[in-house]
């Protein structure tokens, strides 16, 4: 599941590798003008104002980036198979010096990601951390497992 796909880059990157992938985004315009692989499923949905577009639908890996809407991160954990992967990245606390996003609603405060998984995942790989590439800019990203 690419969740909040934008224009699709992960999706893309999955399907390139054989992967079967959802990409789900409110605005799919970008993804739609493309010719895309036949093992992409494109899901057209409104992740913060309707209902949960895969109550009755599990993953063996989902990637979010650069996307937060704290509801669904329990969701998002339900959302996992047993020995799926989650991977999630996002801006954090700090990236107001750098440009937007920098209304503190959509920055990480340090250690949430892990908070988010506590309990629920084994967290593999963790980072809270500034970057310079592609742009400068504080993030935060999680590598886990559901067991």
């Amino acid at each position: 599941l690419d969740l909040a796909c934008g224009s699709g880059r992960h999706a893309l990157y999955l399907a390139a590798r054989g992967c079967q992938v959802t990409a789900v985004d409110r605005d799919l315009a970008a993804l739609r003008m493309q010719a895309l692989p036949t093992n992409i499923q494109l899901i057209e949905a409104d992740l913060e104002n309707a209902p949960w577009p895969f109550a009755e639908k599990t993953f063996d890996a989902i990637v979010v980036t650069n996307y937060l809407h704290r509801p669904l991160f329990t969701k998002i954990i339900h959302a996992l198979n047993t020995g799926g992967l989650l991977i999630y990245e996002t801006f954090a606390m700090g990236n107001e010096k750098f440009g937007k996003p920098s209304n503190p609603d959509f920055l990480l405060q340090p250690g949430e990601l892990l908070d988010a998984v506590r309990g629920s995942l084994r967290v593999i790989a963790y980072e809270d951390d500034y970057i310079e590439l592609p742009k400068p800019a504080m993030i935060q990203r999680i590598c886990a497992v559901k067991s």
